[in-house]
């Protein structure tokens, strides 16, 4: 199973929203991300939903932050892009007839359930800021290279920032 890159990918958009570009069109982010514009349409509805960015259409719209990123939690980006599995293991799809499988699948689906518990919890106390404030610090030990700017055409919106 592949892994779902709509949360990091979101977050990365979120952090350059804020630091670098207050609004970009749905096909200039597709190019950040490597991605097709629909599908950022898809996932930026989902934060417009819950008021974490907003919308302009025509000429000269795009997307943009609607609340500071020090109001926005990872489990808020999290639920906004759909709350994908957050584990690519556990428990076969069928019931089985094994004893020994169903208590295998009893106790993962158990231990699944509170790690998934713990992360939810603790993507609630981490906010997008904190994750741009890293940013900022390996930024800084970089010497001020983001890494971005040079990450060729995926990471350049049409104005060539990023």
């Amino acid at each position: 199973m592949p892994r779902d890159l709509r949360m990091s990918r979101i977050l990365h958009v979120l952090i350059h929203l804020d630091r670098h570009v207050p609004l970009a069109t749905s096909d200039e982010i597709s190019r950040m991300i490597s991605t097709n514009p629909v599908v950022v349409r898809r996932m930026m509805g989902g934060l417009r939903d819950r008021g974490i960015v907003s919308s302009e259409k025509g000429h000269g719209g795009g997307w943009q932050l609607a609340r500071p990123l020090a109001d926005v939690t990872l489990r808020d980006v999290y639920e906004a892009v759909g709350a994908p599995p957050l584990f690519n293991i556990g428990s076969g799809a069928e019931p089985s007839e094994c004893l020994v499988e169903r208590a295998v699948d009893a106790r993962l689906d158990a231990s699944l359930r509170e790690a998934e518990a713990r992360l939810l919890e603790q993507f609630s106390q981490v906010t997008v800021e904190d994750v741009a404030r890293d940013f900022e610090r390996d930024t800084t030990s970089r010497g001020g290279d983001s890494g971005c700017s040079g990450g060729g055409p995926s990471h350049k919106l049409g104005n060539g920032t990023m």
